[in-house]
């Protein structure tokens, strides 16, 4: 673990547990409310992405900072994390965007694919348009959970083959080895997360074969009873991924980390119930010989929780203030240097 006493969590007691802290933020916290307009962009394969845009407040410099927020498996601009990450952009006078995957915005994708765990060139064609289009400003951005593991993925793909403007990154709570990922969300209380996700994904899946007749076996769908099943019979097929495995295996950001060239966050909690705690001393292995890297792996924290505070009525959520404050200090550096 590499991060210094400022940077320490401290749970709050009133949120005890890991289960407490991931479906705190869900279930109790009111999240900030931030006014954000919505663009659709058309993709190279003929589909449209919707992307939600915070703008700088009226007069900022053209150099004013810019934030790019991938949310998590079935997230939307509604998640609490996504608005609290706004928020934190808002208060710095910071622009916003957030990339909705495919499917998110509650449209059935036109071309022959979902998102996924692996799947980054939507990732790449939105930063390549935002560097175009705002050229004089740093880029930053942050992927929680599945989000992250898009945006780690896509750093040790681009590894030093990024845009200038683009300058460091943080992930919370990423999934990086997918495959250990599913088989602990059949365990105990994390099957309750694995039955929600796989609701959602089913309804998207059927209604998507609805208008395209044949892109996966149906039955194999409707007799999946796990994530793992889910993406043997729909992810991987879709995608061209022979199994589960292969996708997991092609996907899972722990292979990438080594290759990542730009100031990167990892925070994430030993006690996440989405992952096995051994998974994280793996990355922290790999991590160690990159010195891009910086590793927050934390005791406690949930899955993407970090609540903290001393009392119920001012909770203060960690991992976003963390995120802003670890991002603020890399556009601070480009502004020195420019």
């Amino acid at each position: 673990m590499s991060r210094s006493s400022k940077d320490t969590y401290t749970p709050a007691w009133w949120v005890p547990g890991p289960h407490a802290q991931t479906l705190w933020g869900k279930l109790v916290r009111r999240p900030p409310r931030v006014t954000t307009r919505a663009e659709r962009w058309t993709t190279p394969d003929g589909d449209t992405l919707e992307v939600q845009r915070l703008d700088a407040p009226v007069g900022a410099s053209p150099r004013v900072p810019r934030l790019l927020i991938l949310h998590g498996l079935e997230g939307t601009i509604r998640s609490h994390y996504v608005r609290g990450l706004l928020d934190q952009a808002r208060r710095r006078g910071w622009a916003a965007d957030v990339l909705i995957f495919r499917g998110c915005n509650g449209e059935i994708p036109k071309a022959s694919r979902f998102y996924h765990s692996g799947e980054t060139t939507d990732l790449d064609f939105v930063v390549q348009r935002l560097t175009a289009a705002h050229p004089q400003q740093p880029l930053v951005a942050v992927g929680v959970s599945l989000g992250g593991n898009v945006l780690l993925k896509w750093l040790g793909e681009r590894s030093d083959d990024l845009p200038s403007a683009f300058r460091a990154a943080a992930a919370v709570s990423v999934p990086y080895d997918l495959e250990r990922g599913s088989r602990q969300l059949e365990r105990g209380f994390s099957r309750v997360y694995a039955f929600l996700f796989l609701r959602t994904l089913r309804r998207k899946a059927l209604a998507k074969l609805a208008v395209q007749p044949g892109l996966f076996a149906e039955e194999r769908l409707r007799g999946a009873r796990t994530l793992a099943e889910f993406d043997d019979a729909v992810t991987a097929p879709v995608h061209g991924f022979e199994g589960a495995s292969d996708y997991y295996t092609r996907s899972s950001a722990r292979y990438f980390l080594a290759n990542i060239a730009r100031p990167t966050l990892l925070l994430s909690a030993f006690d996440d119930p989405f992952l096995p705690a051994e998974v994280l001393d793996d990355v922290s292995m790999v991590a160690f010989n990159n010195p891009l890297l910086s590793v927050e792996f934390h005791a406690r924290g949930g899955h993407s929780g970090f609540v903290s505070g001393l009392v119920p009525w001012r909770p203060v959520f960690f991992a976003e203030r963390r995120v802003l404050e670890y991002l603020s200090s890399y556009v601070e550096e480009h502004a020195r240097i420019s």
